[in-house]
Order: structure tokens, then sequence, then C-alpha cells
């Protein structure tokens, strides 16, 4: 918790307050570390998601008695916050999405169609979850243009030497994670944006493993583009939220029609509504947008410096761990990384280890992760991921090693 401006954090007490921390699996305790995938919710997001329900439930901007003018208030009152949360400029920049994948198709969808023509250029990484590939293959089967892949190291790191090489006058827009899902690398993403707008070429970053761990200012890393998905921030699932510059959304075209994205309808024609209304058609997640308010009240009173201070902890002592372990490789060496170890056990299919591991109450993923590309580049089909919050515990990851082990002894 913050205290005369520094911010330290009493993972005890925090773990209180997510209910599911208290559980059992298997008659084991719950060692969740599947946070990459879905983050835990604390109580007071549970509980202001009930309390919409319970009190205020209501459609919103249409009506003029009391509960769908509260039901209004919570909802825009929400869209404040994630403002403030990612220092927007205005709540015109923030439009409700679904999460990061409707994010990406919204910009890939509204401004691709109307910026991208036959032979132009768009940019991604070889790191990129699926969400940050297929909307920008689609654009560039229908328009007529072509996908570049800035290629990785194989310590999992975006190689800038050939980003620099394959920025062009026909690059229309550069897409990259703030950082990767599948190894934790945090990519410079500072320097990526500062060369592509030399060049005067927008940026989009999808900051879904970003924002729940470090702070973002959108003003000082001056992306043209951000994605955030609720469920990855320990709100709930279903919502997210796409900034935008103000000049770059006024000029992109709604993507879908329907109410509350007009002004006026007549079967001449539509007039559409000013940002950031005009991207949200229909009765919107209401209850899921104030719930994910509600979790970025909460992570500001927790504090990302120090959420940061201690996922890097754990990140350092569970690397260290794991490396330390016979048969087991890690993927993903990046010089800086979030909390997200990839790995491998010899001769332990990443889904058997899976099994076995939860078994022994531990919950990791083990799959491609939604970026296969990262997978054929280290050649192999699956990998085991742990990922950390900061409620997970340095004993934790003991417990990790201890089911590893026993998940050896098992296939011997």
């Amino acid at each position: 918790m913050s205290t005369n401006g520094e911010q330290t954090l009493d993972v005890e007490a925090v773990r209180k307050d997510f209910p599911v921390l208290q559980r059992t699996v298997y008659d084991r305790p719950l060692v969740y570390l599947d946070n990459a995938a879905t983050s835990q919710k604390p109580r007071c997001v549970i509980d202001a998601v009930s309390r919409y329900y319970e009190e205020i439930n209501s459609n919103v901007h249409r009506g003029v008695h009391r509960l769908s003018m509260d039901a209004t208030s919570a909802y825009e009152g929400a869209r404040e916050k994630v403002q403030r949360f990612l220092n927007a400029r205005s709540t015109k920049e923030i439009v409700w999405t679904r999460g990061t994948t409707e994010s990406i198709n919204l910009v890939a969808q509204s401004f691709g169609r109307s910026q991208i023509h036959a032979g132009d250029e768009i940019i991604i990484s070889h790191l990129e979850h699926h969400s940050n590939i297929v909307p920008w293959q689609l654009l560039c089967e229908e328009r007529g243009a072509s996908l570049k892949v800035i290629p990785m190291s194989e310590r999992g790191e975006i190689l800038l030497d050939a980003y620099e090489e394959l920025l062009s006058e026909r690059t229309k827009i550069v897409a990259i994670g703030h950082v990767s899902n599948a190894l934790g690398t945090v990519n410079p993403v500072e320097h990526i944006i500062q060369r592509a707008h030399a060049r005067g070429i927008p940026v989009l970053l999808d900051g879904a493993q970003a924002a729940p761990h470090m702070k973002v200012d959108v003003q000082v890393l001056d992306c043209d583009f951000y994605t955030l998905s609720g469920h990855k921030m320990f709100g709930p699932t279903g919502i997210g939220a796409l900034y935008g510059k103000e000049a770059l959304l006024e000029r992109m075209p709604p993507w879908h029609g329907g109410g509350d994205m007009i002004k006026s309808v007549s079967f001449e024609g539509t007039v559409f509504n000013d940002l950031p209304y005009k991207f949200e058609a229909g009765t919107p997640d209401i209850a899921g947008a104030v719930g994910m308010g509600a979790a970025v009240d909460y992570l500001d009173q927790v504090g990302l410096d120090a959420v940061s201070a201690w996922e890097a902890e754990l990140l350092t002592y569970g690397t260290a761990l794991l490396d330390a372990m016979d048969g087991v490789r890690i993927f993903g060496t990046a010089e800086h990384k979030a909390a997200v170890i990839s790995f491998e056990v010899d001769g332990i299919h990443p889904h058997d280890l899976g099994t076995v591991l939860d078994r022994e109450g531990v919950a990791i993923r083990a799959g491609h992760h939604c970026a296969q590309p990262v997978m054929q580049f280290y050649g192999v089909p699956a990998t085991a991921r742990a990922s950390m919050a900061f409620y997970n515990t340095k004993a934790e990851l003991d417990t990790l090693v201890v089911a590893i082990n026993k998940a050896q002894e098992l296939f011997a």
C-alpha cells in the first residue's frame, strides 16, 4: 500500500482480498500461476459488479429515471478511471470494447480500411499473440497489403536493426505487444515508437500483459493506440478498452452500427455520435465497465510501483529455482522481462506436466499460449508457463518446484 509517497506491498494482506486464493484444489492449497491467461478478482471488484446488478441495474445514456442516471454515472465514471490510469488526455480517447482482441480488430477494421491500400505494409513482430496477428492478416488479404514481421533472437528479444530495415514509405502502421504473453519479454516500445514516428507512422501497442504489472503513461509513450483487457488486470471478463489519440479516432469511421453510436437516423442517412460513442454500438457491458473501474481503483490503492518491484523479485527467485533443476529448459531470457517463465521438462509433454501439477494444486498454463510462431521459432509444440501476479509468493514457487520434481519421478 502507499505510505508517504512510498509504495510497499504486504503480500499476505493482499492475498486476503482475493476469495479464490483461500480455496483448495484436490485437498491442497491453490497455487495460481496462470495470471497471463486471466487474473483473479479482488472482493472489491466482485462487490462492485454485484452492487451494480443489485442496486442500479439499468441501461445507460437513454433514460431520465434515477436508475438510468445512476448507471450512466457509474459507467462513465469507470471510463474516467481508465483515462486517469493511462494518463489519456480525455475520456474521448477511451473506447469500451470486449478486450484487447476486439480493440485491435477495431483499429484494423476502422483505421485499416480507411488508411491501408494495395501495396501498403503493416509491421508486427515474431513475438505477437494471435490477436495481434490475425486481424492484420485479414486486413492485408482484404486490402492487398503486406504483413512484415520483425524477427526475434534466441533470447526472445526483437531484433531492432531488422525493424529499422523494415520501416519504409509503404509502412502504414506498426502493431507491437508491450509485453510478450508467451515469454514475458518487455519490448523496447519507446524506441519502436520513436523510430516509427520519425517516418510519420502510427503505432499500436497491445498492452494486455503490461497494464496489470507496470505503470503505463500513453502521453509519455506517445503511442497512437493502446489496448487493455479487464480480465488480465483483476477485473471482469468480456470488458476492455482502446485508447486512441483523439485526432486519429475522429478520422476513423465506425465499425459497428446500431444504437448509441448515432446522433440521428433516417432512411436517407445517419449522423454518427461524438467520440468515443461512435465506436460503441448497442447496450454495453455496463457491469463489466463498473468492475474494471473498481479494478483500476484497487491497482491504484496497491500501487503499481510496489507491484512491479515484488513481481520482479518473484521472477528472479523463480528463474533461479527452475534454472537449478536438472532437465528444465527456460524459453525467453530477455534482459527486460515481466514475471512470466516459459519452460519445458525433458521427457514430459507440457500438457502432461500441467495435469500432474494440477493434482498438486498448482495451476499453470500448458500449450502454445496463442503464440504459435514463438513455439515454431523454438521448435516445440508447446511450453509450460508459470505467470505471476503480485499476490503470489516465493513459497508458492517452491511448491511449483516440488510438483515438477514429482512429475519427473512419475515419468522417469
